[in-house]
């Protein structure tokens, strides 16, 4: 902890406008991922990844910075990453190049992953696509349930409901009531929102919300 809070110190001293701040994912088959599999590397236990998770948060709102999103801080909200929030708010967007992903609507499709094959269908006059998904009505309303539970706006409640045509007040009321309860989320001026305890367990609140 430490050694981190002097990276964060660190970092604060430069007046960046933008830090992202994520805990390590380790990869199976990776070489790192090996070295953990044989135990030659122990990743903190969870009650220290929540240690790790609230003081970066306290400490980064304090000098100034909005904890916009999971892992990302922003000097000012106008500074917080446009190319993410696409994703967040199921924006369309289009990728272009090797193993790029692209959304319309309901549709996801990536382009192929290697160079050759991304190529040669350019070059025969054909989309170079390696496969495309239809997303269901279902599929759409949970990625925006998650996704939206992952920022500090949060869920705009009613043009959830109108988009996704899920009413989240009316589905779920006793499990909303029991999480503002316990502090961990809010709703306030229509939105249903994360509080920086929610923040921390964000997966875990989309699984209590989504299955109970």
């Amino acid at each position: 902890m430490t050694s981190w809070l002097d990276t964060v110190s660190q970092a604060l001293s430069l007046n960046l406008a933008h830090l992202s701040c994520y805990q390590l994912t380790i990869e199976a088959g990776t070489p790192l991922g090996l070295r953990h599999q044989r135990g030659e590397i122990v990743l903190p236990d969870e009650e220290l990844q929540h240690a790790f998770f609230i003081k970066t948060s306290e400490i980064l709102e304090n000098a100034g910075y909005v904890h916009y999103e999971v892992s990302n801080f922003a000097r000012d909200i106008s500074l917080a990453s446009k190319h993410n929030q696409k994703y967040w708010n199921h924006t369309s967007y289009l990728g272009l190049g090797p193993a790029a992903h692209s959304f319309l609507g309901n549709k996801r499709w990536w382009n192929h992953s290697f160079l050759d094959e991304y190529i040669g269908d350019i070059g025969a006059g054909k989309l170079p696509w390696g496969s495309s998904e239809i997303l269901t009505k279902e599929q759409l309303h949970l990625e925006a349930f998650f996704l939206g539970l992952r920022t500090k706006r949060g869920i705009h409640l009613r043009n959830y409901s109108s988009r996704y045509g899920y009413d989240l007040i009316s589905e779920k009321a006793d499990t909303l009531a029991r999480l503002v309860k316990a502090g961990f989320i809010e709703i306030s001026e229509g939105y249903l929102q994360p509080t920086r305890a929610g923040l921390a367990v964000a997966d875990s609140l989309v699984s209590i919300l989504a299955f109970e």
